[in-house]
């Protein structure tokens, strides 16, 4: 059975029990207090049953390079952005929607042995973006807002954990700048020890009389702040929407991928994969709608004259999303320092594409090559079985690929031996 049938079962493997909250969660927690919130009010995802057997039947179809193997993880529901805690003990997760979850392998058999919601006190608002610091700090950044969670790997267990406000509500962007469109926010914490916080702009291409304020605040750019929130600063501009970037391991340079304008063709303009040697550079949207294709709202502006055009251009549409590095060992040499980015796939092209993960390779000169690593959620007959969203690398080099449209979290591993 497809996964499009099964999607409306989701609720069905999930049980909570509501109970009354204290009314400000977040001030209980900045104050080492409780909340009133029990065990009883997490939500637990079973990890068995119909769901999990189908999506193990659909990794079977999932081609990859040989001696690779896909395997189902966890089944976590609007997986979107992951980021594993800096000892293994917790993988964060974010969605779309109103959940945080939790996902642990305490067994260490590369299979989830328990996924529930994070903090089920917080009202919680498109908690996208999820990043840990190297000192044990989890940041999340939502529509419009950022929270640091200090000692998450000892505090998750229990329904309370310290939480504090790095960036109000109602001040990352302007409350009348909330939208329902290109809100899914991705955080990174630099190697500069900064935050770096991606602002996708709203419209399909904004209109002129936005071009000012929005250069002025980040929106459509990358900002970068110090981790208490001081100092913002708009790092990046002329981004549509990017909800995908990390930092070459050597270099330290931003890499970062951009989700391009709509309704121009179905073949323009490109996706965008985009490598940032300093700040302030600007990468051409409004003007650029992808790659080198002229936006026709903005086709009698002259473009800054600086304007950085993509180190890849990737398949128009096909909707370009997280991304990293791989600096591990468990894989062939030639993937290392190399990018591996998710293809969410299309939905306004007549021919659908993308709903695969691709790996770029950066030469000693910069130049970077891309091309299909995992493929095969997308169907004979134009279907969609999953939509990769993010990947991210384990300690032990495996790496993890989150899926909304399953509800799961895959892993890849290696074998040099495989079939021998």
């Amino acid at each position: 059975m497809k996964l499009k049938y099964l999607a409306a079962c989701v609720a069905s493997l999930s049980f909570a029990v509501s109970t009354t909250v204290t009314a400000d969660a977040l001030t209980q927690m900045s104050k080492n207090l409780t909340t009133g919130a029990t065990m009883e009010d997490h939500t637990f995802i079973p990890q068995t049953g119909a769901k999990a057997d189908n999506i193990r039947e659909i990794l079977k179809r999932i081609t990859m390079p040989e001696g690779f193997n896909i395997e189902l993880y966890a089944l976590v529901p609007d997986a979107r952005h992951m980021a594993m805690s800096p000892q293994g003990t917790v993988l964060i997760v974010g969605t779309r929607k109103n959940k945080v979850w939790a996902v642990s392998d305490r067994d260490r058999n590369g299979v989830a042995d328990e996924v529930k919601d994070l903090a089920p006190a917080i009202d919680f608002d498109v908690p996208n973006g999820v990043a840990w610091s190297d000192d044990g700090f989890l940041y999340l950044a939502e529509r419009n807002r950022v929270l640091v969670f200090d000692a998450l790997e000892f505090f998750y267990e229990g329904p309370d954990v310290v939480a504090n406000v790095v960036v109000p509500q109602g001040e990352l962007i302007p409350a009348e700048e909330e939208s329902y469109n290109h809100s899914a926010r991705v955080i990174d914490v630099g190697p500069d020890n900064k935050l770096y916080i991606s602002l996708g702009q709203p419209n399909n291409v904004f209109p002129p009389e936005k071009l000012d304020l929005y250069a002025e605040l980040g929106i459509g750019g990358i900002i970068r702040m110090d981790r208490n929130g001081a100092n913002r600063e708009v790092y990046t501009y002329g981004v549509r929407n990017s909800v995908g970037h990390d930092f070459h391991p050597v270099t330290g340079e931003l890499w970062w991928t951009d989700n391009q304008v709509d309704g121009m063709g179905n073949d323009i303009p490109a996706g965008e994969l985009n490598q940032q040697t300093a700040a302030g550079q600007h990468f051409g949207f409004p003007y650029f709608g992808g790659g080198m294709t002229r936006t026709n709202e903005y086709m009698n502006f002259e473009p800054p004259t600086d304007v950085v055009h993509p180190a890849v251009e990737t398949t128009a549409h096909c909707a370009d999303l997280g991304m990293t590095f791989y600096t591990k060992n468990q894989f062939p040499k030639e993937y290392s320092n190399g990018i591996f980015h998710a293809q969410h796939g299309s939905w306004n092209r007549i021919e659908p594409c993308g709903a695969r993960i691709m790996f770029t390779s950066i030469d000693d000169e910069g130049n970077a090559s891309m091309r299909p690593f995992a493929e095969g959620w997308l169907d004979q007959n134009g279907l969609y079985d999953g939509r990769p969203v993010d990947v991210i690398e384990l300690k032990d080099g495996s790496m993890l690929v989150s899926d909304d449209y399953a509800g799961a979290i895959y892993r890849i591993t290696y074998t040099a031996n495989k079939g021998s």
